[in-house]
């Protein structure tokens, strides 16, 4: 294939790129758009078909976002847990260095703002939509949502079944609050978890191309994160199905713990926060290790799951990170015979769930909830406390049914001096092209796309801090250690996939690092791993200091595929 042509070609939007949109309701929303397609876009329009949308949070840098010597976890004294920092935070809310007291607190954590930004399939920016926030503690009587600055789990966005929405998870919590992200729900408390903060709704947001938010709560994920959501607005179904982990305290968790962990199904609700009141989590989907003949470890945390899409109507996660569980790709079986020992292919014609996991109550603590998903066949069945082949997995993008990208996050090596020679060694880190074999009936991991993504390679980011850390004794420049959330679409026989990276420092909390959003192309049919390494990734959005990027995803609105004059290539 002729080289010059395939750097010529790059994406273009088929059905017109509207701009210049009406602010989107709510609470410090706004949206900036300097396109000049805005004066053809219909009145009230924020995001427009083809773009993409990528979440970042930005943190309010304030010294009195903590205060020296305090005891973290928040109000831990009250707690059956034990406090973090029994002699009081080390550092002020003073960024970086307010990050290195995760080094003291495993909790810790601090609400921030989140943004989307609408970019071109180019990079050109259009506009950002900020999503409705409140200042300060005071109790708050409209729709809002923060992250936590800095878990980098959080944030991914994807589009509804239908594709008029975007859907991501969030905390009903002002901004500049401590340890929000390890805090209980309202509905399920456990008084071993060290983490006094304030119950806390966690909630998943919805947003179409008017730009207008709805918000709905969950008490999921009680002393963890919820981590994606998926929309199913299909067929009369109105359900959001989420990814995510729970428990942050002793064993035994209490039933709401273990029912709020990682596949969860949520009705949506568009009514105001305010006068929503949530029950107990739903879970939608569950594995244990017991299925593949192993002995029960901690119940509910095999489910810790972090990416998550769907593809012909099967809904699929990850999980890639806890000394629990298996480190793979799942899917949610809702025949009930894809994978009589735990692994097997999904069957033709299933549909996606409708209503929660049905479990006994009575056996909820001693053998947690029934297992209805597979490992799918050919991935990864070790134990994630050992050696695994697909050692991180993250994201999900399916270029065809026979084709299936993986991100791999990388291992968030912290060692030592060889920081970033062991993130530049890793040969799983980056993204894992798995191909389906007819004949053994098995997906099989053909090359990892590495070239130009700059694994370990330290780069500098304008504004941030140079030199070591003195908290950790190694330097503060990130270096890419992966990648996280994915998006993708196809054309002309080649897979276009963005990818948000990972990283690795001398930092006290890797999440916090300024990170980038990397581009790349694969012809789809290609199985050479000498070939796939002429693709390189190429920069394509770098978060400033005091910020982080999470997610990405097409924009509402936008179809299955993207028609097409040309297309971005990566470089080789």
């Amino acid at each position: 294939m002729n080289r010059s042509r395939l750097q010529r070609l790059i994406f273009t939007t088929a059905l017109g790129l509207f701009a210049a949109g009406a602010m989107g309701d709510g609470l410090n929303a706004m949206a900036q758009d300097d396109s000049p397609a805005g004066k053809f876009a219909p009145a009230g329009t924020v995001f427009y078909p083809n773009n993409l949308v990528i979440s970042r949070s930005v943190y309010d840098n304030k010294a009195s976002n903590v205060t020296v010597g305090e005891i973290l976890p928040p109000n831990c004294m009250l707690t059956l847990g034990s406090c973090g920092v029994s002699t009081g935070a080390p550092y002020n809310g003073l960024y970086p260095y307010v990050f290195n007291n995760d080094l003291y607190d495993g909790s810790f954590g601090i609400t921030s703002r989140i943004f989307l930004d609408q970019l071109t399939v180019t990079g050109t920016p259009i506009n950002t939509l900020a999503v409705p926030v409140v200042d300060g503690p005071h109790p708050a009587t409209t729709d809002h949502l923060a992250t936590s600055f800095s878990s980098k789990s959080e944030l991914a966005l994807n589009l509804s079944t239908d594709r008029q929405f975007l859907t991501f998870m969030g905390y009903v919590a002002p901004v500049d609050e401590l340890d929000v992200s390890n805090s209980n729900t309202p509905l399920v408390i456990d008084p071993t978890n060290p983490d006094g903060q304030t119950p806390t709704y966690r909630a998943v947001a919805k947003v179409g191309a008017d730009g207008k938010f709805t918000f709905t709560e969950t008490n999921a994920y009680s002393g963890n994160n919820g981590r994606a959501a998926v929309l199913n607005n299909s067929n009369g179904e109105d359900v959001f199905y989420t990814s995510g982990n729970a428990g942050n305290g002793a064993n035994p968790q209490p039933d709401g713990v273990i029912l709020g962990a990682g596949a969860q199904l949520i009705p949506d609700d568009s009514s105001p926060e305010i006068s929503q009141t949530p029950g107990l989590p739903m879970p939608v989907g569950s594995f244990n290790i017991t299925q593949l003949g192993k002995k029960a470890d901690k119940i509910g945390k095999d489910d810790n799951f972090r990416g998550m899409t769907i593809f012909n109507n099967v809904l699929y996660y990850t999980k890639g990170s806890g000394g629990n569980g298996v480190n793979t790709v799942y899917f949610v079986d809702t025949t009930g015979t894809a994978c009589p020992k735990g692994v097997g292919l999904p069957v033709a014609g299933a549909t996606l769930p409708t209503m929660p996991l049905a479990y006994n109550p009575a056996t909820l603590q001693t053998s947690g909830l029934p297992s209805n998903m597979c490992i799918l066949a050919g991935f990864p069945t070790a134990l994630a406390k050992s050696a695994n082949l697909l050692a991180y997995p993250f994201g999900l993008f399916f270029a065809n049914a026979n084709t299936l990208y993986v991100a791999d996050e990388g291992d968030g090596y912290t060692g030592g001096t060889d920081l970033y020679t062991h993130a530049a060694a890793q040969t799983t880190a980056g993204l894992q092209k798995w191909v389906f074999n007819a004949t053994t009936q098995t997906w099989n991991m053909v090359y990892v796309l590495q070239s130009n993504l700059g694994l370990g390679t330290p780069y500098s980011v304008a504004g941030y801090v140079t030199g070591n850390n003195p908290a950790t004794g190694l330097p503060w420049a990130p270096a890419t250690d992966g990648l996280r959330n994915i998006t993708g679409i196809t054309a002309e026989g080649r897979a276009a996939i963005w990818g948000v990276t990972s990283t690795v420092s001398g930092n006290g909390d890797l999440g916090a690092d300024p990170n980038k959003v990397l581009f790349v192309t694969d012809v789809i049919a290609n199985t050479d791993p000498t070939v796939g390494a002429h693709e390189q990734f190429r920069d394509f959005k770098d978060a400033k200091a005091e910020e982080v990027l999470r997610g990405v995803s097409f924009t509402p609105g936008t179809g299955g595929t993207a028609s097409l004059e040309k297309m971005p290539r990566s470089g080789r």
